[in-house]
This record gives C-alpha cells, structure tokens and sequence, in this order.
C-alpha cells in the first residue's frame, strides 16, 4: 500500500540525503563503537572461555531480530522508523509510544555507554581506570558529538563513513595482528561455561544482542537514507554482516593473548590490554586510538538517529514536549535532550550497570515489535510468520535467563530496569488518555 503524501515521516520519492554507504558507516559505526570496545570484556567474563560463540548467537538472533524491521522499513521507510513500525502495528496508542520510548532510552544509554568507554581507553595510557575524570571526558565527547550533528545532516554522514573506515579497517589489522603474534594455536578454549553456568552464557547473549542493536539506527534513519525502499534493508544486512567478522576476529585475538580470567579483570578494555603482550607498546596505544576513533563516530551516530526519532514522537503528539525558553525547532531541542540525558547517565552509571538497563530495554521493545508485527501486520505486508515467532521466542528466551542472572548478582539493576518500563508505559497511558486526544494523535501520525 502506498502512503499518502501527507503521511508524516514519509521520504521524498528518492529518499534523503545520506547514501548507501554512508548509511551502512553509521549502522557499524554504532555497533563496532559499542560491541567491540565496550562489551567484549564484559562479555567474556560472562561467558567464559566460549565467548567468541556468545557473538555468534548473538548474530544469529539479530539476523531473525532484523526481519520484522526490513519488512516494515521496505513497505514504509521512514525517519523514526521504529516509531512508524510500532505506529503502524499498534495504533498511536500507548503501546507504540512506550515501546518507542524504551527505544530512545536504549539508545541513550548506549550513548552513555561508548562514552565512558571512550574515556576508559583515552586514561588507560596514563595508568588511570576510574576516578572523576572518566565521566569527565565521556561528557566532553557527548558535547563533542552534539557540536558535529548540529552541522547537519552531510557531515555526519562523510564523518561516519571517514571514521568507520579508518576503524574497521584498524580493528581488522589489530586482529591479524594479534592472531599472527599469538598464533592461533595458543587459543586453546576449554568446551565449558564459565562458573556462572548457562544463565550466565545467556547473559552474555543478551549483551551480544546489544552489540549488534545499532542496525536498529538504519531504520530509525530511514527517511533519510537515498532510495529507502531499496537500501534500508541492504543497509541492515551489510551492518550486520561486517560487525560478525569484525567480531569474531577480535574475540579469537582476545581469547588468543588473555586468559578468560585476564579478560574479566581487564573488561572496561579488554583490547588495550590484549593488544600489548602481542604487538607491544606501539599495538596498545594503536588500540586506544581505535578504541577512541571507534567510540567517537558510534556516539556521534547514535546521537543523529535518536534525536530524529524523538523528533518523530513529538510531532506525532505521542510524547509531551517543552522548549523551556529555547529557541529553534524541535529537532534542535530534542538533540540537546538527548545529549543532557546521555551526559547525565554517563556520570551516575558505570560500564556494566549501562550496559545491562540498556539490554533489558532494547529486548522489551522488540518483543513489542515482533508481536505487534506478526499479529497485526504480517499478512498485509507480505511477511514470513514463522521467522518473526522465532526471533519472538529467541528473545524471551535471552530476556529470562538474563533476568534470572542479574537478579542473583545485581538485583537493584533488573528493578530499576522494570520499575522504568512500568513508569514508561503508566505515563503514555496517562498522557495520551488525559491530555492528547486520539483524534489529535490520528492526525500527527497518518495511521492507516
């Protein structure tokens, strides 16, 4: 079915202005800047010696994961995609826009989370692991990443794609690197979990789910992207694909130059301290500026995506908005928003705790998703059944048994984590029943 042209969020009939290219340099931007560097060692300390297989399913689940929003993005490719797929699966109710809350929440966390990652390996030279300074420098970079998305669309894209370049590129080479110096044969994994057991090896796919959750960036940039029919899919699947080999490249470097014990102590910067028996001084401090190149242009592309998708809500009416004195549009205060709530998480949370709230977020929302899809939408569009139930099942699956871990190791993280989901979809109830009417939501959105 085709949209109407008064449809909000719909594309131009070419799309906007970002490329192919530059679209696929901001999905692994996102991604590298997170799972790499920010997560391997978290991990590895959950998985034990079988981490590199925890990115393997973790790959597996996204690849079932991405289905639901390629079809979606393929039918109504849009700015703020996730919030026209809930919209467009549940009505402008409370539904779509709690889910797509929980969506902008992941994604802001996940800003937190490269941030203090950033600032992990840009002290880790200087002997410096913690301390005031680490949330210090995470909040510059957000300024930083604030300062080049107010420069407008064309140089986040050319900044994303020069950035992806130079660190896929480098993370490749640390890993053959390392390889070669270490010599595969010096990795040795042991065929047993970690002393965390099954619901621990969970755990660590549902971190490795949250590595691979920057696809999700290509659909909330639809709209934006040139021929989006035709390239928000490819997009997503050429992301994923790049970020596997990434991936298991670096794990089997890691696993090969660390004992699993070594990774779980080193795990805010796991590389650095892999990269330094192998390559020596000059491999660790090449690793720390990939680690701050990597970081960098994921935070800057994060940033893009989530302000346009909050742009989206707001102007739909699905979630209140205030300029609290500010000139400009909305989009230009939406992106400081987003900035502040990143700065503020980046101060109060450190690298595990981010990490966690933002895994059990990012999966809520997209049971929601697949649900919604696959009950409501699936016969118009066009879409398999079977494969959207699947990655339903995977991810209660991982939800479960990662719940079931944090509550025995870091009960306060799985309350908060649901306290915040409830407080979410009570406060969409609450405002859209009591202050936006439907009507006046119908009209914002274009829901057919």
């Amino acid at each position: 079915m085709k949209m109407q042209q008064h449809e909000h969020g719909a594309p131009p009939k070419d799309g906007g202005s970002i490329s192919l290219t530059n679209a696929v340099a901001m999905g692994t931007g996102v991604m590298i800047g997170a799972g790499i560097f920010a997560l391997t060692g978290q991990i590895a300390g959950l998985a034990g010696p079988l981490f590199p297989l925890s990115f393997v399913l973790g790959a597996v689940v996204t690849m079932f994961s991405a289905y639901s929003y390629i079809v979606m993005s393929n039918a109504w490719p849009s700015s703020g995609g996730i919030a026209m797929i809930l919209t467009k699966a549940y009505g402008p109710g409370a539904v779509a826009a709690a889910a797509s809350v929980l969506m902008a929440l992941s994604m802001v966390i996940n800003e937190s989370l490269v941030a203090r990652t950033f600032a992990t390996y840009a002290l880790r030279p200087f002997g410096i692991q913690d301390g005031p300074l680490v949330p210090a420098i995470g909040v510059a970079l957000i300024v930083m990443a604030y300062l080049v998305n107010v420069s407008g669309n064309r140089s986040v894209g050319i900044w994303s794609l020069v950035m992806s370049a130079v660190k896929i590129g480098g993370i490749a080479l640390f890993g053959i690197a390392a390889l070669w110096a270490s010599g595969v044969g010096n990795w040795a994994p042991v065929a047993r979990l970690s002393e965390n057991g099954i619901t621990g090896f969970a755990a660590s796919v549902a971190l490795s789910i949250l590595a691979f959750k920057g696809f999700t960036t290509i659909t909330n940039s639809g709209g934006e992207i040139t021929d989006p029919k035709r390239n928000v899919g490819r997009t997503i699947l050429i992301s994923i694909g790049i970020c596997v080999v990434v991936y298991l490249l670096v794990a089997l470097a890691v696993g090969s130059a660390l004992t699993p014990e070594q990774i779980r102590l080193a795990r805010d910067y796991a590389l650095a301290e892999a990269a330094q028996p192998v390559l020596g001084q000059a491999g660790f401090f090449m690793t720390v500026a990939l680690a701050m190149v990597a970081t960098a242009s994921g935070l800057i592309a994060s940033v893009f995506a989530v302000s346009r998708m909050l742009t989206m809500l707001t102007e739909m009416k699905m979630i209140p908005h205030s300029h609290f004195g500010m000139s400009g549009g909305i989009r230009s205060h939406l992106l400081i928003y987003t900035v502040v709530i990143a700065a503020i998480l980046t101060v109060l949370f450190d690298l595990g705790r981010i990490a966690s709230l933002g895994a059990f977020f990012y999966l809520v929302m997209d049971m929601v998703v697949h649900w919604g899809v696959w009950k409501n939408m699936q016969h118009r569009i066009a879409a398999r059944g079977w494969i959207i139930l699947t990655a339903l099942a995977l991810d209660a699956v991982v939800l479960v048994t990662f719940m079931l871990f944090k509550w025995r190791s870091d009960s306060v993280t799985v309350i908060v984590a649901f306290a915040t989901i409830l407080v979410v979809f009570l406060a969409e109830r609450l405002y859209l029943g009591r202050f936006v009417s439907r009507d006046d939501v119908l009209d914002h959105s274009g829901h057919q």
